[in-house]
Parts: C-alpha cells; structure tokens; sequence
C-alpha cells in the first residue's frame, strides 16, 4: 500500500543556522531524502518551463524512437543556461550549505538536467541511480511546477538507501512495500541519495511534466560551467534505452511485458553486484 509522505521540512527564512542543518543531516540519514518546499523563483520556473516545452515541440519530429523517449515516456533533457538561476538561488538561500551537509562529497558544481515525464508514460521499475552501492552521489530535484499523483509524482521507498540491495534481495524482501509517492508544489525541491531506491510514475495528463535535476557524481561536473553545455541551449537525450534497433526492441519488451525485465534484473543480480540498479 502507497504511504503518506512524512512532513515535509520548511525551507529555512535564512540561510540555515547549524541546529537546522544538524536535523536535515538526522532526516537525510534516515529517509535518504529531504523535501524542502518553496526555495526556488515560481515565476523563474514558469517561463523555464515554457522555453522547455516550446523546445520539446520544435525538437519533437526530430527525436530519437528509442530510449525512452518516445515510448515509454521518460525523456532526459538538459534544460539549458536558462535555468542557472535555480543553482544560484540554493547558493544564495543556503540550500547548498545543507547538500553539503548532508552528502560532504560534494566539491564542484553540479551535473543539469531534466526529466521530461510525457503524457502516456508508463510506470518505472524500481532502481536506484548509482551504478554501484559505493559509487553514491547527491541529487536535487527541482518541481518546474506543480508534481501531484495524477501528473507523476515520485515514487521513493524511505530507508532502502541504508544497505546494499542486489536486486533478488530487494524482491525476496518485498522492500516495494514502502512506497511513498512525494507531491510537491512548483518551487519545492527533493534532496536525495542516489542509492535511494525510487521509481518514476505515469504521467496522465495531456501536458509534459518537467522536473530539473542537479546531480554531483564524483564529486561533481568536470566542466568549468556546467550551464554551458550543449552551447547552454536546450536538448534532449535518451533515457535507459539506446537510441537503435535493439534499444528500441528493449523498450518495447519493456513495456508489453514489464515482468521480464524484472525476471532479469534478478538472475543478472545472483551472479554480481550490479543488478539492484536499473
């Protein structure tokens, strides 16, 4: 059964004094996650918002048929110089003292990006991000706008980032059942561990859905800014799938028959230590 998100925490007036950041650290460590609401510009997302699905329009016909695109309807993106002005605005309120905080590995800017969740998508599978239980980094998500039940709020399973899950044992463990879906208003962000376990939802309204990610592995981006990629303009990249004939033939199985990947997934992970990943 789909639990209740806990309370969410307050985004700190100011920057966070040392006694907030010590109960984000005690939050963090438990959940693997935080939601801090109303940090960022409603009316800066707004118009990032509109530049993105403008973008996705022109782009649409030009688009890649496989990686998740198109088809299951979980499309990575970067969103472009246009949205620095989030980054700037966690320096600024303090929200990155407390990533800081919460994940000390933290030491250069962060990777940009996007999920564009399209009308139509399909359910995930849970997985979390790292490649390797070692390997963790930060992730902030960021609501460009309002992320309710009906348009794909997240689904995260609290406290699955405390342990090593290969992906027979998050099965036999039934650890699905901590679902907890996190609705969040535009402005609000979701600090995570990448080794939370989590998965993206359909999204069934006729509209996009996007939510910025700003992600520190190794540390952070290797470029000397971040928000210059892809020359700062907007674009969009596969998701999961490669872009040809067997990424395509993949995500199609995928999608008819769901169960097999699962099938896979738990004999890939008896023989190795990968397979609790996506």
């Amino acid at each position: 059964m789909t639990q209740a998100a806990g309370p969410p925490v307050p985004a700190p007036a100011a920057r966070p004094s040392p006694q907030e950041i010590e109960g984000y650290k005690r939050a963090f460590a438990e959940d693997g996650y935080l939601v801090l609401r109303n940090v960022v510009s409603k009316d800066g997302l707004s118009q990032l918002r509109t530049r993105i699905l403008d973008e996705f329009e022109r782009a649409r016909g030009t688009l890649f048929q496989g990686g998740g695109g198109l088809m299951a309807g979980h499309l990575n993106s970067f969103p472009g110089e246009g949205a620095r002005f989030i980054y700037e605005t966690l320096i600024d309120r303090g929200i990155m003292d407390v990533v800081k905080a919460v994940f000390p590995k933290v030491v250069r800017g962060p990777n940009v990006g996007c999920n564009l969740n399209l009308p139509g998508s399909v359910v995930q599978h849970y997985h979390a991000d790292s490649n390797y239980f070692t390997e963790d980094f930060v992730i902030v998500n960021v609501a460009v706008v309002d992320t309710d039940l009906v348009n794909g709020a997240i689904d995260v399973l609290p406290g699955t980032q405390k342990k090593f899950y290969p992906f027979w044992r998050f099965a036999l463990e039934r650890a699905s059942r901590r679902t907890t879906r996190l609705p969040m208003q535009q402005g609000d962000i979701l600090i995570r561990t990448s080794n939370l376990w989590h998965r993206g939802m359909p999204n069934r309204t006729n509209v996009p859905r996007p939510m910025v990610a700003l992600t520190w592995e190794a540390g952070g981006s290797q470029l000397e800014d971040p928000f210059k990629r892809d020359a700062g303009k907007i674009t969009f990249h596969a998701n999961w799938y490669r872009p040809n004939f067997v990424g395509r033939l993949r995500e199609r199985t995928y999608i008819a028959a769901p169960f097999t990947y699962d099938a896979y997934r738990f004999v890939r992970s008896l023989a190795g230590n990968k397979g609790y990943s996506r």
